[in-house]
């Protein structure tokens, strides 16, 4: 486990800004004690100063994980976000999209999101802006890439795709084959 080189910090906090905007800081700079971020086998990590100090007895091949995972690096160094990271990046969130409760399935399953099922947007949401998908209770479900700016979502047809699925809730259950096995 080490500290995200320059060139690695500058791609993770990229995607961050992608969908918290320049909340990013609040991650860090926590009132219940200071957080960091680390990268143990191109996956980064989110963790307390307090917890990292007693990881540092444990060896590196035999640490599995430690905090939570925001998302790992890609073979060509693209940063890809987890699901994990959804409860710490939806309270932060600039952007929204809430959807029908005939919707949630469809998004859960990996599915992208058709006007449709458009409940609400964002104001301002632009085109290729990165966006927390929550249902109409508030309860985030998952990330996306708003394939329409919200003055496209007003005139566009209902089949038409406004969310491009990046990560939801549902992974967990879809994953679970392969994870046991």
């Amino acid at each position: 486990m080490r500290p995200l080189t320059d060139e690695e910090t500058k791609i993770f906090f990229e995607k961050l800004t992608k969908y918290i905007g320049e909340n990013v800081r609040l991650l860090i700079d926590r009132p219940d004690g200071a957080y960091c971020f680390r990268l143990h086998r191109d996956r980064v990590f989110y963790v307390s100063e307090k917890l990292l100090k007693h990881a540092v007895s444990i060896d590196r091949d035999h640490l599995v994980s430690i905090g939570t995972c925001f998302g790992k690096f890609t073979k060509t160094r693209k940063f890809r976000l987890h699901i994990t990271a959804l409860d710490y990046l939806a309270p932060y969130a600039q952007y929204k999209i809430w959807l029908k409760p005939t919707a949630e399935q469809q998004f859960v399953y990996g599915n992208h999101i058709m006007k449709s099922g458009l409940g609400r947007i964002s104001e301002s949401t632009a085109k290729y802006q990165g966006v927390v998908v929550y249902n109409m209770a508030d309860i985030p479900l998952g990330f996306g890439v708003a394939a329409k700016a919200t003055s496209e979502c007003r005139h566009a047809e209902p089949m038409a795709i406004v969310c491009f699925h990046q990560a939801d809730v549902g992974e967990y259950i879809r994953a679970e084959d392969t994870l046991v096995g």
